[in-house]
């Protein structure tokens, strides 16, 4: 059983990074027809309400580092399972980072110095926004994403409505901080395009690794405090 969640989070993972980060690479700025910021917002939300209808029975449907040590935190995910689900995820972006670059050189003029959707800040921020801001809009962001998943799978919660409003949450987060850092909210996302980057991108990848983590512990964290009974464990099948 852990294998088949396992295998579900790297699937879903792939699916999110691959469709989010390449609606960017790809379909964002295509001359006279490109699809903009509120588009990749769409790809990422889109991404995710797909891949929880499709695994979230299987898995819990994460794809997310910060999204599992959240749901950890807010005693909603067994801690034991939190190395395995981050392993899975981050081998799911890379996997999707490498077939996406192997589609992009296929373009003339393809300029992997253009940032590959990578995440940054200072200078590599499209904004320009300094560290400090990238920061705060990481951690506010996450933990605002971990808040709404915490309680749109409570069990209380409208029943088979949870991927849209997390879906949705993450198209909010999109358009709100995609000028900031490109939007992060997931160290797995940022790992995966950063590897092919290299330089630069690789150098401010632990942002969007700690910013991320702090939020999502402090999404489990409030939201449990709010809400008391930890009804639903998001984890799919039983561990055999």
């Amino acid at each position: 059983m852990s294998t088949k969640k396992y295998a579900a989070e790297a699937i879903g993972t792939f699916w999110l990074t691959f469709a989010g980060c390449g609606s960017a690479v790809i379909a964002a700025g295509f001359p006279q027809v490109g699809i903009g910021l509120v588009g990749v917002s769409l790809a990422f939300g889109l991404s995710v309400v797909t891949m929880a209808y499709a695994i979230g029975h299987i898995s819990g449907c994460h794809l997310n580092p910060a999204v599992t040590v959240g749901l950890a935190a807010g005693g909603r995910f067994p801690a034991q399972q939190i190395l395995p689900y981050v392993i899975a995820q981050v081998i799911g972006a890379i996997v999707a980072a490498t077939l996406l670059y192997a589609i992009a050189i296929g373009a003339p003029g393809f300029d992997l110095g253009k940032g590959f959707a990578a995440n940054g800040y200072d200078a590599h921020s499209p904004g320009q926004y300094g560290m400090v801001a990238c920061f705060i809009t990481e951690v506010v962001m996450t933990m605002m994403f971990l808040f709404i998943i915490m309680g749109a799978t409570h069990g209380k919660a409208p029943a088979g409505f949870a991927p849209l409003a997390i879906g949705l949450a993450l198209v909010m987060i999109h358009l709100v901080s995609i000028p900031v850092t490109n939007t992060s909210v997931n160290p797995a996302r940022s790992t995966g395009p950063a590897l092919f980057v290299g330089g630069w991108a690789m150098m401010q990848l632990w942002l969007f690794w700690v910013a991320p983590l702090i939020g999502g512990v402090l999404g489990g964290v409030v939201y449990r405090w709010l809400s008391e009974e930890p009804a639903g464990v998001v984890e799919g099948l039983k561990t055999a």
